[in-house]
């Protein structure tokens, strides 16, 4: 069933309801009459005939129609015998706000599992348990017990919050109404038992009245859902931010303990959300830092940066900032220069950024003629206007009028770096996006632009099942080098030796140094035990080598599979391509700097398949030694298409179904290919 019961019934029956509005089960009831909800409320209470004025029933049973949902405000067993009552009734959805349940460990679990297969055996969809409740302005239904919808009266407007946790469902809505901006809908799933913040999310991304939708996970269990609202959302230009806490060891453990659910490492969910197009918040100033941005309806165009000002210190912090951010200033063109000339003072700076000086002071139009020619530059993607110091003798209503006349005139993002209080609630009145100072504001304007970016490469993902129970094996790593030449990765001449003579036989036909390794399964790091021996160039270095790794082994008590023969490579650099097969999103590919110290100095980004080129080449971007890539100091580049291709296969090793994990390091990249020199492979049996 859809989710229409949840966020616009009919008809809301509250269990355990209360008499008093100031309790878990009357605050529903008083909301409900408050803030225009049209349709039944129907109290159960089986010790009052009336409920805050309305008829009350004594039990789901008795009532007078089946409600499209139920709130269960009781606790304990009580509780479970609700959801079965309702079930039995027919309601098609229950909110369940009593704790106690799977954030107490296994057997809550247990018997939050046993409610929802009751529940979904009859149709009915659970929220909870341990929800604070599902609010929805626009239509009325608030199902919530949340204090702050009294500390801050609500207005509907276009801004949805969504939350497994109850206060983090208000907190921004909270900071928002502050700031005068309307929120439609304030939703918390509690324990996510049924119904998760993801399937909410993908259900109020259908609302055509919302044009923002605010996230808060601490574990995401239902990636399917959200990758559902993702693109949905992608569909129809409307962006989602999403507050994941448990970046931390020690949160990753708090969250594990509040929602009762597994938590997922940390890294993965940067990559699941840097391919779906949603931008992740560290902290709850960042989920709603950058909102009036979001709903002025633009669509940045680029990142280059005007800055206007009437102080030129600022006009200085500004530029450090848009540096700092990644936002480059714009350079005027010479047009752009001669028309700010007539307008401004002889010794006011008309490139970018522009200081005004003190001639506003005595001209209370200088931004009227500024900005539109500012504006009209076509390398001009962002405006920031910064005005420190204001108030008495400054016309700074005409300066906020002005700067909202030139920002309705336009299709250019504007923002206002102000700290005095009166001035910058002249700027905000007029719909002018403003901030404390120089750097909130381009921090503000480089997360708009950047959250567009990603949202115009973002990609669909899709699931792929897996059996954590199904038995594994580790490849040796001459079965795992084969493996990858299936898979068209390019790896190095080699010789799987069973006698000294074949060794050194396969040293004469290369004629070069080769390296010699032991070949276990069962010793992955070879070289922590002196199972590696380099720069083997003659028939007695070959010999004694292989007497050294047979001994090891004997003394090491492994079983003799075989000495791994390979010719010795070298490159420019050493890089490490990798994955694996998460439990909740699957493959998982990995790319960095490789060699002996990939663990001690780390260097990498994690990719989900499938992955374009575009992706990749993103990735490479994004690691410290992306110059490399580009050649340095008179070096030429490193094959780029070549790490592609090995990345893209690995890709494709991960999705076949039959392979846990792979490891390729080190990738010996030079400026005319990339060879694979070592390779550690888990598959299934």
């Amino acid at each position: 069933m859809t989710l229409k019961a949840l966020l616009d019934p009919s008809s809301i029956a509250i269990i355990g309801a209360s008499d008093s509005p100031d309790k878990i089960g009357g605050r529903p009831i008083r909301y409900l009459k408050e803030f225009g909800f049209t349709g039944s409320i129907l109290p159960v209470n089986p010790g009052r005939p009336k409920v805050q004025g309305l008829d009350a029933f004594p039990s789901v049973a008795d009532l007078p129609e089946v409600p499209d949902v139920a709130i269960i405000a009781v606790a304990g067993e009580n509780a479970v015998e609700s959801v079965d009552a309702c079930a039995e009734k027919g309601v098609k959805a229950a909110i369940i706000m009593a704790s106690g349940f799977g954030e107490t460990g296994a057997a809550g679990k247990a018997l939050e599992a046993r409610m929802r297969e009751r529940a979904r055996g009859r149709g009915m969809r659970l929220v909870g348990p341990n929800s604070q409740g599902l609010a929805n302005f626009g239509t009325g239904a608030i199902l919530s017990f949340s204090t702050m919808f009294i500390e801050s009266p609500p207005q509907d407007g276009t801004v949805a919050c969504i939350s497994q946790s109850g206060a983090m469902s208000v907190v921004p809505y909270g900071l928002l109404r502050a700031r005068g901006i309307g929120v439609r809908h304030v939703h918390s799933t509690g324990n996510d038992c049924d119904v998760t913040v993801s399937e909410l999310a993908a259900a109020v991304v259908d609302d055509p009245e919302v044009r923002l939708i605010l996230l808060y996970l601490e574990t995401l269990s239902d990636p399917e859902n959200l990758a559902l609202a993702a693109r949905k959302a992608r569909q129809r230009g409307l962006p989602i931010i999403a507050l994941k806490a448990g970046r931390s060891e020690d949160g990753r453990r708090a969250a594990s303990s509040h929602t009762g659910a597994i938590a997922t490492p940390d890294r993965v969910i940067d990559a699941f959300f840097e391919k779906l197009g949603i931008w992740r918040a560290d902290g709850v100033p960042d989920m709603v830092r950058a909102t009036e941005l979001y709903l002025g309806g633009w669509k940045p165009r680029g990142r280059k940066l005007a800055v206007i000002s009437n102080s030129g210190a600022t006009c200085v912090l500004a530029a450090d900032a848009a540096e700092r951010f990644g936002l480059p200033l714009a350079e005027f063109k010479p047009e752009t220069c001669s028309a700010l000339k007539s307008v401004l003072p002889s010794f006011a700076a008309t490139n970018n950024p522009v200081d005004l000086t003190a001639a506003l002071l005595t001209n209370s139009g200088l931004f009227s003629e500024v900005l539109p020619v500012v504006g009209a530059d076509r390398g001009v993607d962002l405006t920031l206007v910064g005005i420190p110091v204001s108030g008495q003798g400054y016309d700074y209503p005409r300066f906020a009028r002005d700067t909202a006349d030139y920002l309705k005139a336009g299709d250019k993002p504007v923002v206002a770096a102000i700290p005095q209080d009166k001035v910058r609630t002249a700027f905000a009145s007029e719909g002018i996006p403003t901030f404390v100072s120089e750097d909130d504001a381009v921090n503000a304007l480089t997360q708009f632009v950047r959250h567009h970016e990603r949202m115009a490469t973002a990609k669909d993902w899709t699931r792929v099942e897996i059996d954590p129970d199904r038995p594994r094996k580790m490849l040796d790593e001459s079965q795992s080098l084969d493996l990858l030449d299936a898979f068209g990765i390019t790896t190095m001449r080699r010789r799987l030796c069973r006698e000294v003579a074949e060794a050194v036989a396969f040293q004469k036909d290369l004629g070069r140094p080769i390296v010699l390794k032991a070949c276990s399964a069962e010793i992955p790091h070879k070289s922590e035990h002196g199972l590696v021996l380099l720069r083997l160039d003659t028939e007695e270095a070959v010999a004694e080598a292989c007497n050294r790794i047979t001994s090891t082994l004997e003394r090491m008590g492994v079983p003799f599979q075989g000495l791994l023969a390979a010719e010795m490579l070298s490159g420019e650099r050493e890089l490490v391509v990798g994955g694996h097969l998460d439990p909740v999103f699957g493959p998982v590919v990995m790319i960095g700097d490789g060699g002996v110290l990939v663990e001690a100095v780390p260097d990498n980004v994690l990719l989900l398949p499938d992955l374009d080129q575009a992706e990749i080449e993103g990735a490479l971007d994004c690691l410290r030694i992306a110059p490399l890539f580009s050649g340095v100091r008179g070096k030429p580049p490193l094959d780029r298409a070549a790490i592609v291709n090995v990345v893209q296969a690995v890709s494709r090793l991960l999705l076949d179904g039959q392979t846990h994990s792979v490891d390729v390091n080190p990738l010996i990249v030079s400026p005319s290919g990339a060879v694979a020199v070592d390779a550690l492979v888990e598959q299934y049996l």
